[in-house]
């Protein structure tokens, strides 16, 4: 049986307008830091916070201003109809863990074009393997026969996908920590939301993710091990 429930993500954004394009990829091992608003100074930049699970994570300060992503599919209808959200992810990597195109497709059919919200493609891996990343989302578009409907794609890297996906927008839910990508994002017409990896401490990452350090390092971690923002973090202001 297929695990969407597990699979499945939410952004419960508010029906305002939002001025920034900034994000939080907030870990799970990001939980002993408590204050989920370092970054939400008031200027509009960071805007949302996402951490791969179907719940918020435990704060001083409730959601620090920031929408949060997470939740179960089976309750996605009536908890965006009774809170409100304006926009919706959905699948995180299926194109990795078993689920076929056309499943998503049927999937997405049923039970996401029904919200009437802005909608994400599932979000796919950046392998260039044939029936992974780009090619898996092409293949979903194909199985949808016109009948999905979304406003943008939802994935970890960009020029490639914008080449291949011209009309649409992109949502980048992982992008490396450096100052010269924060104003090409912010710039580019095409990207709706971005964020940057990851929103934790080198020590957290380390005790936690050890795998996450082999690929990335821990140079790119937002805070510092006492919590305050690092110096990559405060290029999020």
């Amino acid at each position: 049986m297929l695990t969407f429930a597990r699979l499945a993500v939410a952004l419960l954004f508010a029906t305002t307008v939002l001025a920034g394009k900034r994000g939080l990829c907030w870990t799970y091992c990001e939980f002993h830091l408590n204050d989920l608003g370092v970054f939400n100074n008031g200027d509009g930049q960071v805007v949302a916070i996402y951490d791969y699970e179907t719940y918020p994570p435990p704060s001083t300060n409730g959601n620090g201003g920031l929408g949060f992503i997470g939740i179960p599919i089976a309750d996605l209808a009536s908890r965006q109809a009774s809170q409100g959200w304006a926009t919706v992810f959905t699948l995180n990597e299926p194109d990795i863990n078993g689920i076929t195109p056309s499943q998503a497709a049927s999937w997405y059919i049923q039970y996401i074009n029904p919200l009437a919200i802005k909608k994400a493609l599932p979000a796919v891996t950046s392998s260039a393997t044939s029936g992974q990343g780009l090619s898996w989302v092409s293949q979903m578009i194909s199985a949808c026969a016109g009948q999905c409907y979304f406003d943008y794609i939802n994935l970890s890297y960009i020029e490639s996908a914008h080449n291949q996906f011209p009309n649409y927008q992109l949502v980048i839910t992982e992008v490396a920590s450096f100052q010269q990508a924060f104003p090409f994002l912010d710039g580019a017409s095409y990207v709706q939301l971005y964020f940057p990896f990851v929103a934790t401490s080198p020590a957290l990452l380390q005790a936690n993710q050890p795998s996450d350090v082999t690929y990335v390092g821990t140079g790119s971690c937002l805070y510092n091990d006492d919590g305050t923002p690092s110096a990559v973090g405060n290029l999020m202001y």
